[in-house]
């Protein structure tokens, strides 16, 4: 059967219909998914929901775009809210960390573990703040809309070419030019207020 016979069956509840259909573009889904949350087990997780999420959906679908298109952009949505209701910053504080080891009056150390515990203390600060950087700018990702997110995605996370991504979205190469800039400028401004320290 060709595409539009599997989305028909599937459509209508065909589940091996719906298995021959995605499975050509499992692999693109995955990955673009495992961009997104960077655990494989996690992206696991989310491609199990987003083809639930196809296959309901499935009815929906109008053909104004290629299926792989459509479904693509339903499994980064779907990354993109996993990650939304699993993330969590940890936070650390000073109590967490090893103790820092004792001083004399002088403020010396006495405890020879005291110059690693502090090394130990700088690295998990510095850790807090990359986790912290990195949800902005998944938070930044979230909040583009799906035609700018698309082309951000496949160009700066999957590293397609640019006549590729036109293809594959059906789009000029000129409009994913522009898309891409502004997805970028809107990105780079969240990221831009996190390191000022304002709200993002």
């Amino acid at each position: 059967m060709n595409e539009e016979e599997l989305i028909k069956q599937a459509a209508d509840g065909d589940s091996d219909a719906f298995g021959a259909l995605v499975a050509p573009h499992l692999g693109l889904f995955f990955n673009g998914i495992l961009r997104i949350l960077g655990n494989r087990a996690d992206a696991q997780d989310a491609l199990q929901e987003a083809l639930l999420g196809i296959y309901e959906d499935l009815p929906s679908f109008q053909a104004r775009s290629r299926f792989s298109s459509w479904a693509y952009k339903v499994c980064i949505n779907a990354a993109l809210m996993f990650r939304r209701s699993s993330a969590r910053i940890r936070e650390d504080s000073l109590d967490a960390l090893p103790g820092m080891g004792s001083f004399d009056e002088g403020g010396h150390h006495l405890d020879s573990r005291a110059e690693l515990q502090w090394s130990v203390e700088a690295q998990a600060l510095a850790e807090v703040e990359h986790r912290q950087l990195r949800e902005c700018m998944f938070r930044a990702l979230d909040a583009l809309p799906d035609p700018l997110r698309e082309v951000f995605v496949l160009k700066d996370l999957e590293d397609w070419t640019t006549e590729a991504i036109a293809a594959r979205l059906d789009q000029a190469a000129p409009t994913v030019r522009q898309r891409l800039h502004r997805a970028r400028v809107l990105v780079q401004e969240r990221l831009r207020a996190h390191i000022q320290g304002r709200p993002s």
